[in-house]
């Protein structure tokens, strides 16, 4: 265990003239106890029952579909028609996840209010993986299927099927996309490749999806056999393609015209970060709150067509979007050669990383990197009292921390509380922690930092296994997984 020194020297006490702010923050701090926070938060239950009204009622027409076209009696027959009945259902339930994995990504309002982010992430990969296997299990039954019924082998079953029935050779180049997709989002082979370069080889995944699914519509048996139910499916795909269309492209335009988003400064945030100013008319209308992120494309810039998702940096409510990022890829670096004048276009906002989360008068801010910048903003933004707001930063190494001077003006204007952990992590036990703390037993420095913390609400920004370590520690630490509040904007 490091010795008590260390940590008391690493904490910003309040200075200044924060001692007689006490009065003005506290009443600002009583107001969070006494008026209860009605916003996405108290929403959200709503939005979830509806949302998952409509996922069943399209499984359960799935299902409904399948046993109509004679399930049951083909499952008892244990023979080929066995096979082929296994087929149709994988195939069926595949189409299916691959349609919530369309709109899961498609930032519809009803699914994003319903789950949020950070959910909608792990689903989307959940759904993603899922899919994908069922898709390979109902082209396998189905081969061996129809193989055993014409009396061939496998290979020439396949063979006839790609050249003979009508849309399999759509579908099959929907597949090898869908295989490209999902082989490069394994994390090992993720991490190899630049996120530029993931991320444009991601997006074959939609024509994958749109070339694989027509097949079933022209050969199916289940949708042969029952036009409405043909009806309905090409009906629920247009209706995903439209949110696709309406939500990722028409209303982000719509929504940059109107605002007419510029920068307006790039400075430096120490020797590896920028910060980037933008202002536009009217842009209290865009309802962004401190915590949330946007979709950020800067016109005229190399590689302006591809979205950097970067979260606010600052209070939205200043008149002025600000966000700051450490240059460790091409799109970040780019940040720091845009011009003053430089039109931006926006997806978002988006997220529910936000103050609405609080259910405790004292909060709590863990951030690792370039993660503390939306913490900042959500510390510039919430009312606290001096003692009630502690900020505990993480960084390899002292030069490399962001929102310094952000960071100091809040310690001596607000009274917060700042820890600040520099150096290489530990390789095992509770790895947020750098290797000075020999003992690595996070669960008891949380506590000794956070007196109390189990009465906080916690916000963790940062790396995913960063994160994960974090809350590992914080859940031993006896702090309600209701009370950790982290979100991913990445998939």
């Amino acid at each position: 265990m490091p010795r008590e020194p260390l940590i008391l020297g690493l904490v910003s006490e309040p200075v200044g003239d924060a001692r007689r702010m006490t009065t003005q923050a506290a009443t600002r701090s009583t107001f969070i106890a006494a008026v209860p926070r009605v916003g996405i938060r108290s929403r959200r239950p709503l939005w979830r029952l509806l949302a998952i009204g409509v996922i069943w009622a399209t499984s359960l027409f799935v299902v409904a579909l399948w046993i109509a076209g004679g399930a049951v009696q083909d499952l008892r027959a244990m023979d080929a028609d066995t096979l082929n009945t296994l087929g149709r259902i994988t195939g069926l339930v595949s189409a299916n996840l691959l349609l919530y994995q369309v709109l899961l990504m498609a930032r519809v309002p009803l699914f994003e209010r319903a789950f949020g982010r950070d959910a909608i992430t792990r689903m989307h990969r959940w759904v993603s993986f899922w899919s994908f296997w069922l898709l390979l299990a109902h082209i396998a039954l189905l081969v061996v299927g129809y193989a055993a019924q014409a009396g061939v082998n496998v290979i020439a079953q396949l063979w006839d099927f790609v050249w003979n029935y009508p849309g399999m050779m759509l579908a099959t180049a929907g597949t090898g996309l869908l295989v490209l997709v999902v082989v490069t989002s394994i994390r090992r082979a993720r991490r190899a490749m630049r996120y530029e370069s993931w991320h444009l080889l991601h997006l074959y995944g939609y024509l994958g999806v749109g070339l694989a699914i027509p097949h079933m519509l022209w050969t199916g048996a289940d949708f042969a056999a029952h036009p409405l139910a043909e009806v309905y499916w090409w009906g629920l795909w247009a209706a995903t393609a439209a949110a696709v269309i309406v939500f990722r492209v028409a209303l982000p335009l719509w929504r940059s015209a109107r605002h007419d988003i510029r920068v307006v400064a790039v400075e430096a945030d120490g020797p590896v970060g920028v910060v980037v100013r933008m202002r536009g008319r009217g842009l209290e209308r865009l309802g962004a709150r401190a915590g949330q992120f946007f979709v950020w494309r800067f016109l005229g810039a190399p590689g302006w067509t591809r979205g950097v998702p970067l979260s606010l940096a600052a209070d939205p409510r200043r008149g002025e979007l600000v966000v700051a990022a450490r240059m460790v890829g091409d799109g970040t670096r780019r940040l720091a050669t845009l011009r003053r004048g430089t039109r931006v276009l926006i997806e978002g906002p988006y997220g529910e990383f936000t103050g609405e989360a609080r259910t405790r008068r004292g909060i709590v801010m863990m951030g690792a990197g370039a993660g503390v910048a939306p913490l900042v903003s959500l510390l510039e933004a919430e009312p606290y009292a001096p003692g009630e707001a502690i900020l505990i930063t993480r960084d390899h190494a002292a030069a490399e921390s962001m929102r310094v001077r952000e960071i100091e003006r809040l310690v001596a204007r607000r009274g917060l509380h700042h820890v600040a952990l520099h150096g290489p992590r530990r390789r095992a036990g509770s790895t947020w922690l750098p290797v000075t703390f020999a003992d690595g037993r996070g669960a008891e420095m949380l506590r000794r930092m956070v007196p109390g913390i189990h009465d906080h609400d916690v916000y963790l920004c940062g790396p995913e296994p960063w994160m994960a370590s974090v809350r590992r520690d914080l859940r031993a630490a006896g702090v309600p997984a209701a009370q950790i509040h982290s979100e991913a904007f990445g998939v």
